[in-house]
């Protein structure tokens, strides 16, 4: 019965680190975006460097350039009240 508890326990905290690990990095929005026929747009957004990008895109037709949410940053929606007078 420990033994059943103890394995329970583990995997539980495997569980939960699998999926907290995952969440930081989806969040994350790298600089540079693989861009060309077949990838769409904005295009593969997951090159922290432009090194990395051409590198990817080396021999493929493929290039790179800035990602526009790293560049642009997300922008505040603003809202507005009316009032009646």
């Amino acid at each position: 019965m420990r033994n059943t508890m103890l394995a329970f326990l583990a995997l539980s905290a495997a569980a939960a680190v699998t999926v907290a690990g995952n969440s930081p990095a989806a969040a994350y929005d790298y600089r540079y975006c693989l861009q060309g026929r077949g990838i769409g747009v904005p295009g593969d957004c997951s090159y922290s460097n432009y090194a990395q990008c051409m590198a990817s895109a080396s021999g493929r037709g493929l290039y790179c350039n800035i990602n526009p949410r790293a560049a642009y940053g997300r922008q505040q929606r603003r809202v507005r009240t009316y009032r009646d007078y």
